[in-house]
């Protein structure tokens, strides 16, 4: 049997990769900023997410891209949770709230989200941890360096592994350390987050290192669109980069990702599915 995931309403089962869609639900995420930010178009969103195979919808509604302003907590539960309300109401999909306040997790949690996605990896907020127990959700822990607005200009580590790894296990032992159960939790290796253009590209390279030192935690890659592709591809724009989106992402399967989030759905879903056929028989 293959690693299973634990949410507060579900089991999933990881035997193969589950992909993982993206619903901002913002006006300035630097790919789909303003395309899904009324409740009508999210749910369209959704259906056509969950239409093409999507296993998660991920909704956002502060974004993280470079340059960008953080907002309250109070403006970014009135953007996801009539959304997360509207979703789970309608659809049996799973919905994971990508938030780095507890105020926010605990509202989308009570609306029908049943993970908590944490760029920082418990680093901004601490408190998310306790929702996470008390809710039983499942959570993501995103390794990720400086603050909210210093994430995409932090001067390079010279061992981006190291980092990652005591990283990932400050994270675990806080989330533990709070009630989280240890199925409960998947890492998320943040790419694009304080890590140079051969970071990026070398954490998935040789992801199966980090895969294997963390033998039971799903693991979570999230390559879709992202701007070191964006580089490699000669600088086209954020939705011209879905060839290059698609290796990494049949790449992070092959080294043993668990979870791939994307913004492109239905190319993902059968790129994962051959490329976790191909991995079977190696």
């Amino acid at each position: 049997m293959g690693l299973i995931w634990k949410t507060s309403k579900r089991e999933l089962m990881l035997d193969s990769p589950v992909v993982m869609g993206i619903l901002n639900v913002t006006p300035d995420s630097f790919s789909d900023g303003g395309k899904f930010h009324t409740i009508d178009r999210a749910v369209d969103q959704a259906a056509k997410l969950i239409d093409e195979g999507v296993d998660i919808i991920d909704v956002g509604g502060e974004s993280t891209r470079p340059g960008s302003l953080p907002v309250s907590a109070d403006e970014e539960i009135s953007r996801t949770i009539p959304v997360i309300m509207a979703i789970s109401t309608r659809f049996d999909t799973p919905i994971s709230i990508d938030t780095t306040k507890a105020s926010v997790a605990i509202e989308a949690i009570e609306a029908g989200a049943e993970i908590i996605n944490d760029i920082s990896g418990l680093r901004f907020d601490e408190k998310i941890a306790q929702v996470a127990a008390e809710s039983g959700s499942g959570l993501v822990l995103m390794h990720s360096r400086g603050e909210f607005g210093s994430m995409h200009n932090q001067e390079p580590v010279a061992d981006i592994f190291a980092d990652v790894r005591s990283g990932f296990q400050c994270a675990i032992d806080l989330a533990l350390s709070a009630g989280v159960q240890i199925d409960h939790i998947a890492l998320d290796i943040g790419l694009g987050f304080g890590k140079t253009f051969e970071q990026n590209l070398a954490l998935i390279a040789k992801l199966d290192s980090i895969v294997s030192e963390f033998q039971g935690f799903p693991m979570l890659v999230g390559a879709s669109r992202k701007s070191f592709i964006g580089r490699l591809l000669e600088g086209v724009d954020p939705d011209q980069r879905l060839g290059g989106s698609i290796a990494a992402a049949t790449i992070a399967v092959l080294k043993g990702a668990s979870i791939l989030r994307v913004h492109d759905v239905a190319e993902t879903v059968k790129a994962v599915r051959v490329a976790h056929a191909i991995r079977s028989e190696i």
